[in-house]
């Protein structure tokens, strides 16, 4: 799958330096030059330039960066600065800073990467930061999200190409009985067994089956499993999940605030709200929109990034930096077919100046 950046040709990393020092010397800083170098070469030549540039004046590039340039648009510049793995690792850090998590960070990266992928950033974070990226989003997380993002971290997901059809049939007979048919099918009159909500070990042992199947089985297999389930039962996993944990929220409700109604002090809404925030409805539906269709995932990922008052501009810039090399023309054809508009005037609409310019350079 093609990116939008490529390496240039008759790339010399000692003139793009010489370009850079030029940009930055004296008084104001051309970011036309910036841009053309850093929107317009590879990662590996990036890498290159900043380790030349080093050599060449002694000084730290990215450090000559954060003198010169602000806001979105040194953002952009410095995350394009870094190899892969760290910048996820360092998106990762970022996702678990401060007050509150970034469940949606943690999904997205965890989710796009493959079992090599999550085993480098594992590495490359405990290089960076001396801690353990387990330990971190043990502390961060909690209740069932915390149980499939470390299912996930794992990087234990099966890599055989092979599939056996049977295999995948009973996956989905398993998903099916694990999730909606619990409930029956009539979504108008779901015939609820509350007490299978309330009881916690049962509730466990079906979410169990969800996570050791959409986190272990290969991509390939798992595709074979969605259509075997579509075509078996004539429903989509994706709706059927987000009705089964809305259902599973509703029960939970109910069930709280009759068991905690009256007492002391107790913040019902505060109490609920913490623990049905989505978070398990996210991963799991995530999984499952990144295995049917990668560039699909992404391209929803991003409109959700600008859609709205206000952009989430670490996501907007994480996606188009990392896929820029895997998989970004893909995705802008992905977005245009579902939102009948050019990712590039989403883009032009919801951003501004030099981190616009670099944005649409990386674009293409």
């Amino acid at each position: 799958m093609p990116g939008t950046i490529t390496p240039a040709t008759d790339f010399s990393a000692d003139k793009d330096c010489q370009e850079l020092r030029n940009a930055m010397k004296g008084l104001g800083t051309n970011e036309a030059k910036i841009i053309n170098i850093l929107g317009n070469r590879s990662r590996e030549q990036r890498l290159q330039i900043a380790l030349v540039f080093k050599t060449m004046y002694g000084k730290d590039l990215l450090m000559e960066f954060k003198s010169e340039l602000s806001a979105n648009f040194l953002r952009l510049c410095k995350c394009l600065l870094f190899s892969i793995p760290q910048y996820l690792a360092k998106e990762l850090k970022r996702a678990m800073k401060g007050s509150g998590t970034d469940e949606r960070a943690l999904v997205e990266i965890l989710v796009g990467l493959d079992n090599r992928g999550i085993a480098e950033v594992k590495h490359i974070y405990k290089s960076m930061f001396e801690a353990e990226l387990e330990r971190e989003i043990v502390s961060e997380t909690s209740g069932d999200f915390k149980r499939l993002a470390l299912s996930l971290l794992q990087g234990n997901r099966d890599e055989n190409d092979v599939v056996d059809k049977e295999v995948a049939k009973e996956d989905a007979l398993e998903l099916f009985n694990a999730g909606i048919n619990r409930f029956g099918t009539d979504e108008s009159n779901p015939t609820f067994p509350v007490g299978v909500f309330r009881n916690k070990l049962l509730t466990r042992r079906y979410e169990d089956r969800f996570n050791s199947i959409l986190c272990a089985r290969s991509y390939r297999h798992l595709k074979m499993v969605f259509a075997e389930y579509k075509m078996k039962y004539r429903r989509e996993l994706t709706s059927d999940m987000q009705k089964l944990l809305e259902w599973r929220k509703n029960v939970t409700i109910e069930s709280k605030t009759s068991e905690r109604a009256g007492v002391a002090g107790e913040d019902i809404e505060k109490s609920i709200r913490s623990e049905m925030s989505g978070e398990l409805e996210l991963g799991f539906l995530s999984i499952i929109k990144r295995i049917k269709n990668t560039p699909t995932y992404f391209a929803e990922e991003l409109y959700k990034s600008m859609k709205g008052l206000g952009t989430d501009d670490d996501q907007l810039i994480r996606i188009i930096v990392w896929r820029s090399e895997i998989d970004l023309v893909e995705i802008k054809g992905a977005f245009e077919s579902l939102y009948a508009k050019p990712l590039r005037d989403f883009i032009k609409e919801d951003t501004s100046g030099d981190f616009k310019t670099l944005l649409l350079t990386i674009l293409k």
